[in-house]
């Protein structure tokens, strides 16, 4: 999601968001957003944030700067801000270090606002919902709501709210494995997936992303090897996949042979 803001793809709302402490579910997204966004053009968006950076905790902030997957250039950033690393790290947790602005659950408040129930409600009526948040709600969603939200909004014709599902500490390798086998996302997903370390170590993940056809080819290609011998063999026939991939795992399993 962090490449989205660097190639300047997303819209001054968002970004506003984001400098407010929100579009980050993890300490680590968002500390870098924040260093972004203080060199924003817009000068709002600086300046706030600017001021959620003041905002969070000072020991918080150190011990956080003392982890050791803490990056060089986030140090020299508050290095020269004053702050240096505390001499105990805190653990490594995922939560944001500052508290976002935005409310939490935006589909529960558009429900409760027109009298319906926010308990557990049928697909069309959530697919209903999701379509009156504007884009900055369905980041926040993507990122904070259900398993059968995200599998809405990873669908999303904004490829910010999908990147936004891939960003949820809630996401799960179940949830991953289904999304690389479906065919209606974005090969910009499909490439995100296949390019995580953590995803592809499972081996559901990958064998999903051979098979599905929207998957870039070199990204196929390259977890061939991978694949079972009943797996290749059953990709070499497979008539769904792109034919210099059936190719290729054919030739695999003659030489295998």
């Amino acid at each position: 999601m962090l490449d989205f803001f660097r190639r300047g793809e997303v819209a001054r709302d968002i970004r506003l968001q984001a400098a407010q402490g929100a579009m980050a579910p993890r300490a680590h997204e968002q500390i870098a957003l924040l260093m972004l966004l203080v060199e924003d053009h817009d000068p709002e968006i600086a300046a706030a944030a600017e001021t959620t950076i003041s905002m969070i905790s000072r020991p918080a902030l150190e011990a956080f700067l003392a982890r050791s997957d803490a990056s060089t250039e986030v140090r020299e950033f508050f290095a020269g801000r004053g702050i240096q690393p505390a001499a105990v790290a805190a653990q490594a947790v995922d939560a944001p270090l500052v508290e976002s602005k935005t409310a939490d659950d935006p589909l529960a408040a558009i429900m409760a606002a027109e009298g319906e129930p926010t308990d557990d409600d049928v697909r069309a009526s959530t697919v209903q919902k999701i379509a009156a948040l504007n884009v900055a709600q369905r980041m926040t969603l993507a990122m904070k709501g259900s398993r059968e939200e995200r599998a809405v909004l990873i669908r999303d014709p904004n490829k910010i709210v999908a990147v936004a599902v891939l960003s949820s500490p809630k996401l799960t390798e179940t949830e991953v494995e289904s999304i690389a086998k479906m065919a209606n996302v974005s090969d910009e997903i499909l490439r995100m997936i296949g390019f995580s370390r953590a995803w592809t170590k499972n081996y559901g993940v990958v064998h999903a992303l051979v098979r599905n056809p929207k998957t870039p080819v070199a990204l196929s290609m390259n977890f061939l090897a991978r694949l079972s011998d009943k797996d290749l063999r059953n990709l070499s026939t497979n008539r769904n996949v792109p034919d210099v991939l059936r190719v290729n795992a054919r030739k695999r399993v003659v030489i295998d042979k």
